[in-house]
Parts: structure tokens; C-alpha cells; sequence
């Protein structure tokens, strides 16, 4: 069978074909490319042909492909239980993991998902300020909640749907909508509604449209507005979380949200997610308190093991960031030297292992800028480097990922030369 026929029975059974839209290749024409197996920096298709892989599960795989220490983690429980349905252990550990990396945690609740995750939080900025609107920020994508689906970046963008039928007026009307890196449009929504906004939630490191950095003094207005109007900052950390520094963008940025949502690499590969942050909004959350939050496999036996097997290396190998650091530099050089050699109007923006090549001139600074870009001309690279065997993320508006078993030179010389 080749791939296009195992797309086309997938599509009998599954909408689309596929179970989360991105992975539908609508961006980039063509059919999807099924995997079977991976490992280190790689993964091989139903083929056997091996791909460099810069998707790395979109995020959470920063170890790389089953790493040993992940495998036994998740062998060894599986061999105790797989669920439990009951308190265990690990999801303390977690906890107090998480805590004693992330700056501002100071209460996790686990869930299964960043959807979940996300959701959770703008219920408990919503229960703990009594308020109802939310601010957001136009191509940011948290998820596929109802408040969330609006102007949303990801998946939604490369479709080409700025809502989402199914969604109540009610929710989309109590979503504000600003633009990333624009301080002044959030203040904005603040001054008609000093009383009105339960919170604000973002990518702090945009991931969504492409990798987009905050512009300086962005993050920090956002903190000093949600404070003067007792607002709740959320922080979106579902990528950057534990990939763009050890305590992810608040460390590496300096700024401290009221709420943190993470995902990713904190479940190894499994699915997870979790929100945590200051106690006294933490304790609002059941059974402390009143805002009503359940899931049957939050906190997971399998995907803790994982999460903690992968972030207790990460810890004993602090060294690992600077590999990272290093090998996004040395890939963004690369591609910004081609770019100048043929004079291309495309730009790199990158914060630690995770990036985008744009093909537009830059910077890009907001959907606004992001939504310009040459997306017939990624597609053309995007399935030059498949051609050549680098997997990339099939859509301009998804960023790359990298990990600490890459070895850039691999693959830099193919993407340097699918750039014409």
C-alpha cells in the first residue's frame, strides 16, 4: 500500500482521515506520510524509509525518540498498572517537580491534555475574579475550547477558519481579541472593560503562527495591566514549557503569570497536561474549593513515568540547553546565510529549540505579519526537504522542534539546498 492508500482508507473511517487537523497535509498539498516506528532523531514510515524528524510530536519529544531511560520508565510501570483511577505516588512527584522548576507554581492540578489544561485555567481566572470575558490573541492557539476558537492560529489558520461553527455566541462574545507584540490593543479592551476581564492568556513564545518571539517589554506590559485591573495572567505554556529554558518562558524572559498551563514534556511523549500557579487562586479548584474540575486518567501512572523519566534527565544533564541553544544557532546561521546568498525575501526567528523559517521578509511580529507569508512557496520547500528526507511540520504556521540527539549538519545542508 503506499501512503495516498492508506490516506484514503483512514478517510472511510476517520473525518479526514486523520485525528487532529494538521497532520492532514491541506497546507502543503498531497497525502500524509504514515509513520510506524522511531527513534533517536528519526522516524521511519510504513516503508521503512527514515526522515529527520523537526516535528518531534510537536514538542514534547526533546530527549528524542524513545530514549532508554523514557522506555524502562514506561515498561516498568506498565508492568504494575496502567491506570488506576486513585491517587499514586508519581503524580506527587510531578507536582513537586514541576513546582520546584516552573518560578511562578506554587499548586499543580494534572490533566490530559493542553486543551484541558487551557480550559481549566480561564474557568478558574473566571471563578476566582467573578468575571467573565477573556482576552486572546489573535492567531494563538490554545486548544479547541469554545472561548479558544476564535481568530485561532494552528490548525485553524492553515484551514483557513477563523471560527469554528458549533461555537455559542455566548462564548465567542465573552473572547477578546488583541494583537501579539501590540500592548497598546490590550490596553484597549482593558479601558471599556476595567472590571470586566477575568484574565488574559497567551503563548508567551507564539508557536502557533509560526515561532514568534515577544517583542521586548510586551510580556512585561501584560503583567503590570493584569495587575492594575485584577486581571489573571495566563501564561500558554503547553510548548515552551520546560523546551526554551529549564522553567520555560518565564524564566527565560523574567516575567511571572498568575497561571501556568503545561503540556508536552512533562508527559514524555504520552498524553498530558496541567495547570498550576499561585495557591490562592489553586485553591479555588475541587475539592478545596468551588470551581469544578474532574478528569478519570488526570495524572496517569504511564505518562507520569514518562514525564518524570524525562525531566529527571533533563535536570542531571542541565548541559542539554546549551546543546539545544547551540544547534538552533547554528541552523538559523545557516539558513540566514542561504537566504542572503540568493536573496530571498524569507526570515528565521527562533528562541531555543524550536523555530520557523518564514517566507516572508520580516520580521514577523503578529498574525497580522504572519498571515502574508508565501505559503505556496513552503509548501515547494517543505516537500523539497520530504523528497530528501527531512520531516518537517507540513504548514508555515507551525513551528520546528529539535532535540538534544540532532545533529544539525544532517540536516542543514538540505535545507539550506531546498531554498532556491
Amino acid at each position: 500500500m503506499t501512503h495516498e492508500d492508506r490516506f484514503q482508507r483512514a478517510r472511510t473511517v476517520i473525518p479526514g482521515g486523520v485525528n487532529s487537523p494538521a497532520r492532514a497535509f491541506k497546507a502543503v498539498g498531497g497525502s500524509p506520510v504514515f509513520f510506524e516506528r522511531a527513534e533517536g532523531a528519526y522516524l521511519y514510515d510504513t516503508d521503512d524509509r527514515r526522515f529527520v524528524d523537526f516535528v518531534g510530536s510537536w514538542g514534547p519529544m526533546i530527549l528524542g525518540h524513545s530514549h532508554p531511560e523514557v522506555v524502562e520508565a514506561v515498561r516498568e510501570q506498565a508492568s504494575r498498572a496502567m491506570s488506576f483511577g486513585a491517587p499514586c505516588e508519581l503524580e506527587t512527584e510531578m507536582a513537586e517537580l514541576v513546582i520546584e522548576v516552573v518560578p511562578s507554581v506554587e499548586m499543580v492540578r494534572l490533566v490530559n491534555s493542553g486543551t484541558e489544561a487551557t480550559m481549566s485555567a480561564i474557568r478558574l481566572a473566571r471563578a476566582a475574579t467573578g468575571r467573565d470575558m477573556i482576552v486572546k490573541f489573535e492567531g494563538c492557539y490554545h486548544g479547541h475550547g469554545d472561548a479558544f476558537l476564535s481568530k485561532s492560529g494552528s490548525g485553524m489558520a492553515t484551514l483557513g477558519e477563523p471560527t469554528s461553527p458549533g461555537v455559542p455566541k455566548g462564548a465567542a462574545a465573552c473572547t477578546l481579541n488583541a494583537r501579539y507584540n501590540d500592548i497598546e490593543s490590550v490596553r484597549r479592551l482593558f479601558d471599556p472593560n476595567p472590571d470586566a476581564i477575568a484574565g488574559v492568556i497567551v503563548e508567551p513564545v507564539v508557536g502557533n503562527m509560526g515561532c514568534i518571539p515577544p517583542q521586548p517589554g510586551f510580556l512585561e506590559g501584560l503583567r503590570e495591566l493584569c495587575t492594575r485591573h485584577g486581571a489573571v495572567l495566563v501564561f500558554d505554556e503547553v510548548m515552551t514549557g520546560f523546551r526554551v529554558a529549564p522553567g520555560g518562558a518565564q524564566e527565560r524572559y523574567g516575567v511571572s503569570p498568575d497561571l501556568t498551563c503545561l503540556g508536552k514534556i512533562i508527559g514524555g511523549g504520552l498524553p498530558v497536561g496541567a495547570y498550576g500557579g499561585r495557591r490562592d487562586l489553586m485553591e479555588h479548584v475541587a475539592p478545596a474549593g468551588p470551581m469544578y474540575q474532574a478528569g478519570t486518567l488526570s495524572g496517569n501512572p504511564l505518562a507520569m513515568a514518562a514525564g518524570l523519566a524525562t525531566l529527571r534527565h533533563l535536570r542531571a544533564y542541565p548541559e542539554i540547553y546549551d546543546k539545544l541553544e547551540r544547534d538552533g544557532q547554528a541552523i538559523e546561521d545557516a539558513l540566514n546565510a542561504r537566504i542572503r546568498e540568493r536573496g530571498l525575501s524569507c526570515c528565521v526567528q527562533r528562541v531555543g529549540s524550536m523555530g520557523t523559517l518564514f517566507f516572508h521578509p520580516g520580521p514577523v511580529r503578529s498574525w497580522d505579519d504572519a498571515k502574508q507569508c508565501d505559503t505556496k512557496a513552503f509548501a515547494e520547500w517543505f516537500h523539497t526537504l520530504l523528497a530528501k528526507g527531512v520531516y518537517m511540520p507540513p504548514a508555515q504556521y507551525e513551528a520546528w522542534f529539535h532535540s538534544a540527539v540532532h545533529d544539525p549538519e544532517e540536516a542543514i545542508s538540505i535545507m539550506c539546498e531546498g531554498l532556491n
